[in-house]
């Protein structure tokens, strides 16, 4: 289960904005606003949250459950060269 912050963590680490993910994960802006909104479990349709995962995921996001050592969190595995949404390219 994907928590709000692991959503806003994993786009810091791609220095993508909420634009960048809605268009990656073929959603709108607003749903994408909402499921990063507040803190514990994203809210939203399963359907939807599995896009956004499988978006962060394909640009190199791994997502860590909470363990022992602490709780949910993101990490950057790799970049693909496809994975920049810089404006002048």
């Amino acid at each position: 289960m994907l928590h709000s912050a692991q959503i806003r963590a994993a786009r810091g680490l791609l220095d993508w904005s909420r634009d960048d993910l809605a268009r990656k994960a073929g959603l709108g802006l607003s749903t994408v606003q909402r499921m990063e909104r507040g803190s514990g479990i994203a809210q939203g349709h399963a359907g939807n949250l599995w896009r956004l995962q499988q978006a962060l995921e394909a640009a190199g996001v791994t997502f860590t459950p909470p363990d022992a050592a602490g709780g949910p969190g993101v990490r950057l595995a790799s970049i693909p060269a496809d994975a920049s949404t810089s404006a002048d390219g």
